[in-house]
């Protein structure tokens, strides 16, 4: 089932690759001015996709929100397989969708996927 809207992480240094491949994948990338650690921006392809990325949203770790379920990604995990294999640095996403009608059991429950493959692991510890 396709996801509303894809999370996925990276750490900070390796953001620009990903924005560079964005870019080249998608087509063009439009970013504005960082407001502090945050910055807005849409990818304008066949259709406009929203995102954002929050620098150090979990320690080194930025999150890059992309607000749209027209992204060529169904889920997260899709689209942390793709950044991984195109500019080959470790990603990081939520194992499925999570609520907080879910409860706090599985919140930190993510995936890695990284050049040993895909692992589950807590974040939280």
């Amino acid at each position: 089932m396709r996801q509303p809207d894809i999370e996925i992480y990276l750490r900070d240094d390796h953001v620009n690759d990903l924005l560079d491949w964005l870019h080249q994948a998608m087509g063009p990338l439009t970013l504005d001015e960082p407001k502090g650690l945050t910055q807005h921006g849409a990818l304008r392809g066949d259709q406009t996709i929203p995102l954002m990325v929050v620098r150090k949203a979990a320690g080194k770790w930025a999150s890059i929100w992309f607000d749209s379920d027209a992204t060529p990604w169904e889920s997260d995990r899709d689209c942390a397989r793709a950044v991984h294999a195109a500019i080959g640095h470790e990603v990081r996403c939520s194992v499925g969708g999570w609520e907080e009608a879910d409860g706090e059991a599985d919140a930190d429950r993510w995936l890695k996927v990284n050049a040993e493959g895909e692992a589950e692991f807590n974040w939280a510890q």
